[in-house]
């Protein structure tokens, strides 16, 4: 008898504590605090300041790719080392892209303490040819990226 009512007791001690969490209203989601709702065509920019989101915004609208990333994140190197880690990817040796992506999620990681300005066009353009080819292939990658880059050179070429 006392082992039954010890522990009606311990529960009726657990409800007590989970009552205070809730605020009573069956809706889970109000108006303010929904998700990001992403169309098939657009992506989030995580981590970047206004202009590093502004410059690969600029920079894939004028690649024009088949296949967009859904989530570019700009992370700190000990992130990215421990992103490539997580995700069992073999960065290969003089790859200084400080970039990749994971395919499976669309999801492009830059190392947002190695890049540079100029050639960040050059290795977003080398991750989405890995999106585009649906490959992790470098070569498949760069095939891709070859048209891309190109886009993005007479871009270049045309605002002059």
């Amino acid at each position: 008898m006392k082992l039954a009512v010890a522990t009606v007791l311990l529960f009726l001690g657990f409800a007590q504590f989970s009552w205070g969490q809730t605020n009573g209203i069956a809706n889970l989601v109000s108006g303010d605090s929904s998700a990001r709702t992403t169309s098939p065509n657009s992506y989030v920019v995580y981590g970047a300041s206004p202009q590093q989101e502004a410059l690969v915004r600029a920079q894939i609208q004028v690649m024009h790719p088949t296949v967009l990333p859904l989530r570019v994140f700009f992370v700190p190197h000990w992130k990215y080392v421990e992103n490539t880690r997580i995700f069992h990817l073999h960065v290969p040796t003089g790859y200084t892209s400080a970039m990749f992506t994971h395919l499976s999620s669309r999801t492009v990681f830059i190392d947002a303490d190695r890049y540079i300005d100029q050639s960040l066009g050059y290795w977003l353009a080398h991750e989405l040819g890995h999106l585009a080819t649906n490959s992790a292939k470098e070569q498949d990658a760069e095939k891709a990226a070859h048209e891309f880059r190109k886009r993005l050179k007479q871009a270049h070429i045309e605002t002059r």
